[in-house]
Parts: structure tokens; sequence; C-alpha cells
């Protein structure tokens, strides 16, 4: 596999960690009383306290610790839904939104009492959250999350003035108090090293390839070991195990980033967000060199499109700089960029639970809704008590059998996308007529006959073919020129540009044509 240089961009993240504690690939076959597929916020949460409680785990991932999509996310800790409080209520009734309310809330305590306990120097911090509305809009979705918002139980939430920047007014805003924002990966690597202190094995580069639960659970891997348990969790963002039911309840999107490097002390650190669509998320994160003084990067995020379905990531990023200057004139230059995927649910809430199809053994956490950080920590929480056996208030608010009928227009209006992108990929022809066409480093979909071929022209001039089939459900994938991948436009599926696979829901490469 071409794991090396299979995206173009990091994050501020990967650029301000240590590098990750080495661990060894799985190399012979182990048993466990749990075993977690994932390695990333949701994973190792789970393991952290299910380890905490005695039971063996097992973490496998196909990467490093972290290397999904929690080391691009912007890590804002926030109990401010996405999708505002008043919708939540509508989809959910009062009693989901307090509980959503509730588990937001308990997930922010919970990390930093994680981060106590453990004593991790990750950066982690208690801040305010400001909504704001853009210039010119309707300040009724103020008013309309307030009252929400106190009907969930955040009686604290006020309408101020404005956010506390100087740089330009907000107006009137919504302060969310005792927010949390962090360093995801050097959090990450303070969980890695107290489940190691409570007996768990974590095996990294150990690609997950088969799962089956039932009465003899196991997971295979690629080369051939097995990891049987009495549990299995599939917290891989988007789940392997599931092939049609939780692909059809969530939407896939790109968010772009941009972090700009300002004068420290320059914007009082807090959680930004407006209420624009799509919306733009703004925090802060303290950089101090070795040598030179200590900076301010501030972190904007935004412009989100279906994964698969645009790719001018190098325009989305410029509009990101370009409204971020407007706001932010301290900025002196833009240090890092990068994008990364979120899943939408139909209805605003993650999938945490027992998968709906299946064996009840079978546990899987997704449907992030753009808060990674806090509903990763929920699934933690909750697949614990799951396991355990315990009774936890959440577990029908998130279980990924839930239907929400007033949902139904999402759901429909979704799938109908999904079904357009089918019909698209297989009813056109080809983007260039040739091999001959693409350039170096550029990567296009050629027609062969009835068959669709994804083509990457490496920077030595070599031609490599697969086939562009996505080996989820068989959708035509398309060419991200900015993090050269081919991205799947249905379900969310991505592959570096050799065809070996990133992120599900597909489990294996693009298959291999003939004429590389």
């Amino acid at each position: 596999m071409h794991r090396d240089d299979d995206e173009k961009t990091t994050s501020i993240w990967t650029q301000t960690a240590p590098p990750p504690a080495p661990y060894a690939s799985l190399t012979e076959d182990t048993h466990c009383a749990v075993c977690i597929v994932g390695a990333g916020i949701a994973g190792m949460t789970t393991a952290y306290l299910l380890a905490r409680e005695g039971r063996s785990v097992v973490v496998l991932d196909d990467g490093p610790i972290g290397g999904g999509m929690t080391q691009r996310t912007t890590a804002h800790l926030s109990n401010a839904i996405d999708d505002h409080y008043f919708e939540i209520e509508r989809l959910h009734g009062q009693k989901g939104s307090q509980l959503a309310a509730q588990s937001h809330s308990a997930a922010i305590d919970r990390i930093e009492a994680i981060v106590a306990e453990e004593n991790i120097d990750c950066d982690f911090e208690r801040v305010d959250g400001y909504l704001f509305v853009p210039q010119g809009d309707s300040k009724e979705i103020l008013d309309r999350e307030l009252e929400a918002a106190h009907r969930a139980g955040l009686n604290a939430v006020a309408k101020v003035e404005r956010a506390p920047i100087t740089s330009f007014d907000t107006g009137w805003c919504l302060r969310f108090p005792r927010l949390a924002q962090f360093h995801p990966l050097k959090y990450l690597a303070g969980l890695a090293r107290a489940i190691d202190g409570n007996g768990g094995r974590i095996y990294t580069h150990t690609h997950a390839d088969k799962v089956k639960g039932g009465r003899q659970a196991h997971v295979q891997t690629s080369d051939g070991h097995t990891v049987s348990a009495d549990a299995i969790v599939i917290a891989t963002n988007s789940p392997i195990n599931d092939i049609v039911t939780m692909h059809t309840k969530q939407a896939p999107y790109t968010t772009y980033v941009i972090g700009a490097r300002i004068p420290a002390g320059a914007v009082t650190t807090g959680l930004y967000w407006d209420t624009a669509d799509p919306y733009h998320y703004v925090r802060l994160q303290r950089i101090s060199p070795d040598h030179g003084e200590a900076y301010d990067v501030l972190i904007v995020g935004g412009e989100d499109h279906k994964t698969g379905q645009a790719d001018d990531g190098l325009a989305r990023h410029a509009a990101l700089e370009a409204w971020a200057r407007l706001r932010f004139p301290m900025i002196e230059e833009i240090v890092f960029s990068w994008s990364g995927q979120v899943l939408e649910p139909v209805d605003g809430l993650a999938f945490i639970g027992r998968n709906p199809s299946g064996p009840n053994n079978v546990y899987i956490a997704t449907g992030d809704s753009g808060m990674g950080m806090t509903h990763g920590t929920i699934a933690g929480m909750l697949i614990t008590d799951l396991i355990m056996e315990r009774p936890n208030a959440w577990a029908d608010l998130y279980d990924p059998a839930r239907k929400t009928l007033s949902a139904l227009f999402t759901y429909m209006e979704e799938n109908i996308n999904v079904a357009k992108q089918y019909a698209a990929g297989f009813a056109t022809g080809g983007e260039v007529d040739s091999p001959e066409e693409i350039a170096p480093g550029e990567g296009a979909i050629l027609r062969s006959g009835l068959t669709k071929i994804a083509a990457y022209r490496d920077e030595q001039g070599r031609l490599h073919q697969r086939s562009a089939l996505c080996q989820h459900l068989m959708c035509i994938v398309q060419w991200n020129s900015l993090e050269k991948t081919w991205d799947c436009p249905c379900h969310g599926s991505r592959f570096d540009r050799y065809g070996d696979v990133i992120t599900g829901p597909a489990n294996s490469a693009l298959k291999d044509v003939k004429g590389e």
C-alpha cells in the first residue's frame, strides 16, 4: 500500500504533535473481550473506558493512531449542536433535545476528567462559544435557538450584544459558556499510554478485512490473523461492516479548513460559528516554537460540499481566506490548509450502539454531524455501558436502528442524490479521451468500452490504472485534485491516488485493470 503519501494536505495537528509512539502490527491470532476497529477518538475512548473497567481490549487500525478523520478535525468541544436545538427538538422532541444537550456536555466533562486523571498535556482549555448571524441576515434564528437551548436545559446560554472580537462586530449573538478545545492527537497519545497501562493492546498498520459477530465473533486481518472476541466495536467513522442500512441514513460531506498565523492574543480565545449555509466555524490554537515568539493560529473552516461532487478545493480554501481576512485583518499568512469529511445523519445526531442488522454483539459509532470529538466521546461512554450491561439514558436517542419519521424528507432527498450519482457515473463519458492527456501528479476518469478506469499519472510519468468502481456499492469514483484521492460521490469512500482504500465504507482497494 502507498500510505505514506496518500493525501496532499496536512492539518495543524499532525505538524504540532510529537510523532506517535510506534505500535506493532498484529502478527498472530489472539483473543480479547472486546475488539475495537479504529483508533480515532471514538475507538480510543471506548478502549480506554473498557480497559478501566477491567475488560481486555484489542484496538486495530490500518494506519497510525488518529490517522483518519480525527487528525483532520478542528477539535471544537461543544454542546452547541450544529443543526441547532430547535431542529433537534423538532426531530427528536424536547426530551431528545435535553438528552442531546446532556450527552454533549457530559462528553466535554469526561474529556476534562480524563485529561486531569491521566495527566495528558493536550492544550485542553475551557472557552466560551459564540453563535452569530451573517451581516444582513435576520436575527430571529438566535431567538429561536435561545429558547430551544433553554428548553434543552442549557439555561446559562445567553444573548449578548456581540462576540468578543474587536476586529469586526458580529452583532447580537448567543454565548454558550464553558465549552472547550484541545489538541486531538496529543489527547489520543495520552489515551494510548493509559490503555497500555491498563493492559489494552493496540496494533497499527493492521487492516481489518472481515468482521463476524455472533457466538464465534472475530475480526480477520488482511494478513490472515484473527482476533476472536466477545464483542466487536466498529469505530471507523463510516462503518465498514454495514453494507447498506447505515449508509442510507447519513451523507458524506467534505469540509475545508485553513490555519492563519496571527499575533498572540490578537483574537480572544473562543469558539465561533455563524449561521450561514454552509456555516463557518472558527477557533484558535497557540503555537509556542522552541525558538522565537509564540503566535496564534486562527483555524477557520467551512465551504462544505457533498463528497466527490465537486473538485474545486483550492477555490474553497481561497473563499475561506477571503472570508477570514475581511473579518480578521491581523492575519499575517496562511500556514496550514486541509480538508476533512463529516457524515451528516438525516436527523442531526450520531448513530451509536448495536449494529442494526446482524448479531447484537457488534457495535458501531458513526454519523458525527460535524461534532466528531464530542460524538466520539459519547460513543465511548455509551458503548461501554452497553457492553457492561448498564442502563444508559442516551441509548434510544443514539440507537442506530432508530427511525425518525420527521426526517423522512431529508432521507429521501439524500438517497435521490445518491441515485443521481449512480446514473451520472455510468451514463457519462470519460473526463479525458486518452491517458496522454493526464498530466504528471494528476488523475482522471477514462472510459474503456463499457467500463470506467481511474487513471493516475505519477510525478515520474508512470500511469497507474484501477477500476473506477468503488468497492462498497460500485459507484463511480471521482478525482480529488486537492488531496490527490479518488472519492466516491455516493457514500464517501476514499482511495489514495493509487487506488488503496483510505476511508470506508469501502474496505478494499479499487480493483486492478490490465495495462498498468
